[in-house]
């Protein structure tokens, strides 16, 4: 069962972007400003870093292993099925709950712009279209996805030449390099903690990775696009969360204090310091890019579903692909079902947001922990490559990305890390299950 390949560079690049968002950083940065101390552009230069040895690792299994299930494939080669299995169930909480968070983000901003409709309603609406789109296949939707990249890039390239003016104009609020090296220096501890956070801006370029099956050039495409995707994004990281820090009139201590101007904190900077239509134009930009991120989320949490019906991991109808459009359509709707679920449970509830938001980070660091633990395990355990250069590439970049992971790993709030757990034990319930029934499938 082979998926169809019409994917080129270019759509890769493209549907990462989208699935980060350019402008990702914007509804964190009250939050981030307010638990780093006031160094948002430093939180992003390091999680760029931690990122790009994933990405690295990223690149060398897509080459090796040109799989849609991605992790869960890389870590069945390279380590061994059983912790395959896990490595696919814990990265199902990144490929799952992220749509679901960008859906409800979607129907959040919709509803403040039409509140007549329930934030459930506008919900289920981005769902719908955005799964009508994925079943015509990513490749017939390029114009789409590319005018929804533009717009956003767009409007982010008129808040950085408008800020740049006003700060010309009128000077800075903080000094020049406060945000990189703090006002009375910088505490690493607060750094870790607003980098686990800020690694949630990043989640999406991994997903490239899904599309491999899928992708019509050569086999190093998927992890030049990977890692292009990650340069592209961290630049633009930096540069918004800089100018938003030299024109925000609080400091980090007051955002600490006033947590209710966390969330709109950049759109009201924006608004009042540069132009009050570039506010709007942001939100509107944002809610609009949240549904398309959504998409593009919801395509590889559907390839990654894919992947382990396949081999017998999951229900082998997971694996089912349209005769005519050559898509895994049953893992596509799964996908889609989880998120409507998902999403509306938490439309429902206070604080439902944060919740979804909670659970993301953590199946996506450990994913991403084991996937360095695969690279080692498939070139210099399994393939016993022994040269200077695969030492260097294939011991050493891992044994970095591990390094610098598990620090923020045990960063992140310890709900989030509970309901990790708790999504483990379900895990090894199912695995031990499936191993009773189907034990070659392991």
């Amino acid at each position: 069962m082979a998926l169809a390949r019409s994917l080129r560079m270019r759509d890769l690049v493209i549907m990462g972007l989208l699935f980060i968002g350019p402008a990702a950083p914007v509804g964190l940065f009250g939050t981030l400003d307010a638990t780093s101390g006031g160094v948002v552009p430093l939180v992003y230069v390091v999680a760029t870093v931690v990122m790009g040895f994933t990405a690295w690792s990223y690149a060398l299994m897509s080459r090796a292993v040109p799989n849609a299930g991605a992790v869960y494939a890389y870590t069945r080669e390279g380590i061994n099925p059983r912790v395959g299995f896990i490595a696919g169930w814990i990265i199902l909480l990144d490929y799952l709950f992220i749509p679901a968070v960008a859906y409800l983000f979607s129907g959040i901003s919709l509803n403040a712009l039409v509140p007549s409709v329930p934030v459930w309603a506008w919900t289920l609406l981005a769902v719908v279209a955005t799964t009508a789109l994925n079943l015509t296949g990513l490749h017939k939707t390029r114009k789409v996805t590319m005018t929804v990249l533009i717009a956003e890039v767009i409007v982010l390239a008129l808040i950085l030449a408008g800020g740049l003016w006003v700060l010309w104009q009128q000077g800075f609020n903080r000094p020049l390099l406060a945000p990189f090296i703090g006002v009375d220096g910088v505490n690493s501890s607060a750094v870790l903690t607003g980098v686990s956070v800020a690694v949630l801006s990043y989640l999406g370029f991994d997903a490239i990775s899904t599309f491999a099956e899928e992708n019509q050039g050569s086999r190093n495409q998927p992890g030049r696009a990977t890692m292009w995707c990650l340069i592209l994004a961290g630049v633009l990281f930096v540069a918004q969360t800089w100018l938003g820090a030299l024109l925000s009139p609080w400091d980090s201590q007051t955002l600490q204090q006033q947590p209710e101007l966390q969330g709109k904190a950049y759109y009201v900077i924006v608004g009042d310091a540069i132009s009050p239509w570039l506010g709007d134009a942001l939100a509107f930009v944002k809610a609009l890019g949240a549904a398309f991120s959504a998409m593009v989320g919801q395509a590889a949490a559907g390839r990654l579903l894919f992947s382990m019906g396949r081999a017998g991991a999951l229900p082998g109808s997971l694996s089912q692909i349209g005769k005519r459009s050559g898509l895994p359509v049953t893992a596509l709707l799964a996908a889609a079902a989880v998120n409507s679920v998902l999403a509306v449970i938490a439309a429902s509830v206070d604080n439902g947001l944060s919740h979804l938001v909670s659970f993301v980070d953590v199946g996506a660091i450990c994913g991403f922990i084991l996937l360095h633990c695969s690279v080692i395990g498939l070139f210099l355990v399994k393939q016993r490559q022994r040269s200077l250069r695969s030492l260097l590439a294939c011991g050493l970049m891992p044994l970095f990305g591990i390094a610098v992971l598990v620090p923020v790993l045990f960063h992140i709030h310890a709900p989030a890390l509970v309901a990790g757990a708790l999504w483990l034990v379900v895990g090894l319930v199912v695995l031990w299950r499936r191993q009773g029934h189907a034990t070659a499938a392991f």
